[in-house]
């Protein structure tokens, strides 16, 4: 599945305040929130000392890119475009030896 393809089916699970500013909060507040889970799931791992269950990471990470999709989408953005841009980025990082460091525009 591409990326804008799957961008055009998470819409369709969409529903939320219709205003750009009610969008655009809802699904950046969302998107840390199922961040926030992960971690949590991450946490418990290390702390317990316990196997990766393969599915609920899977099932966060899932939660994750619709909440990316849909705050993109609410901003106009391309899922697509957002990783070709970012596989530049990284790529022009990695020929310039910048690869590690911090800042986004190294």
């Amino acid at each position: 599945m591409e990326f804008n393809e799957y961008q055009n089916k998470a819409k369709e699970t969409a529903e939320y305040p219709n205003s750009l500013n009610g969008a655009v909060f809802y699904t950046a507040i969302g998107l840390a929130g199922e961040v926030g889970e992960l971690l949590n799931k991450i946490k418990k791992i290390a702390r317990d000392n316990i196997t990766l269950d393969k599915d609920d990471i899977a099932y966060e990470l899932g939660d994750i890119l619709w909440y990316l999709s849909e705050l993109a989408r609410a901003m106009n953005i391309d899922l697509d475009y957002v990783a070709i841009k970012n596989l530049e980025k990284l790529r022009s990082r990695k020929e310039r030896g910048t690869i590690h460091g911090s800042g986004d525009h190294r």
